[in-house]
């Protein structure tokens, strides 16, 4: 498995520039972030390859929604962007999500109006074209989904069994779920047992303890346990950690490498 930096959450103590560096240094493999817009792209690149450290990737989606049906094709055109991105980055995926996400990751449109149906069927056609996209730039598509209760309130995608049955469906070699652990922790538990079941479709690990979505060690998911049986199940992608530190990034980065070396 392979250790990355959310450099959005941790190294913020640095200008954009200095956390490529220091995370390679502290012993992260890769580093991922969220909004490509905000970034100079030729910089960014220079910079991780200056430090010897690989984006894993960060996300595709911004201002559209996959279950409103009147946004496809803007979506898709976003998404084509991305993967433009991702290839100057060198970066192997995006991450993407069924509603647009605001400042502070607050949903923007809840879609009640829509029945579940017509969201369902439209996210199913457009990650559907979308994979056909993304494989035109060999770049992979991670669907997130999100915990409705303390940080997303209205989203739609909410459950791993919602998100693998999709993914099952559309059958992509480039299409995965993104398996956030902070957010699976709070929306349904489970967690051994459902990376158990869905490991086939996972293609992104994201963690941070619950509550607070603060380091390993601060709250009540246990880390060493969760990552051993990650392995046993023969994971071997990217273990993004998205999350903000309790105090300062240094006693954070002490905390995820302790259970790095404890797997």
């Amino acid at each position: 498995m392979f250790f990355g930096a959310c450099i959005d959450t941790l190294y913020t103590e640095l200008p954009w520039e200095g956390r490529f560096a220091a995370a390679k240094a502290d012993g992260f493999d890769c580093v991922e972030f969220w909004d490509w817009r905000k970034i100079d792209l030729r910089e960014t690149k220079r910079r991780a390859d200056a430090a010897g450290i690989w984006i894993s990737g960060f996300n595709g989606d911004a201002d559209f929604s996959p279950v409103d049906p009147t946004h496809r094709e803007a979506y898709l055109g976003f998404l084509r962007r991305s993967c433009e991105a991702a290839n100057a980055l060198g970066a192997p995926s995006v991450t993407i999500h069924s509603n647009a996400l605001g400042e502070g990751g607050v949903v923007v449109n809840h879609y009640d109006e829509l029945p579940d149906g017509v969201k369902l069927c439209s996210m199913y056609e457009t990650l559907r074209r979308a994979a056909e996209i993304a494989g035109e730039y060999g770049v992979a598509l991670h669907l997130e989904a999100l915990n409705v209760y303390t940080d997303h309130v209205g989203n739609y995608l909410k459950t791993t069994k919602t998100g693998a049955e999709l993914v099952r469906l559309i059958d992509a070699p480039n299409l995965k779920l993104l398996y956030d652990a902070y957010h699976m922790q709070i929306n349904e538990g489970r967690l051994c047992d459902t990376l158990s079941e869905y490991i086939g479709c996972i293609g992104h690990v994201h963690i941070a303890d619950v509550p607070g979505r603060h380091e390993p060690g601060t709250g009540e998911i246990n880390y060493v346990h969760v990552l051993r049986h990650l392995r046993r199940l023969g994971y071997r992608g990217a273990v993004g950690c998205e999350l903000f530190p309790s105090k300062d990034t240094a006693a954070a980065v002490r905390a995820i490498m302790g259970v790095k070396q404890a797997i």
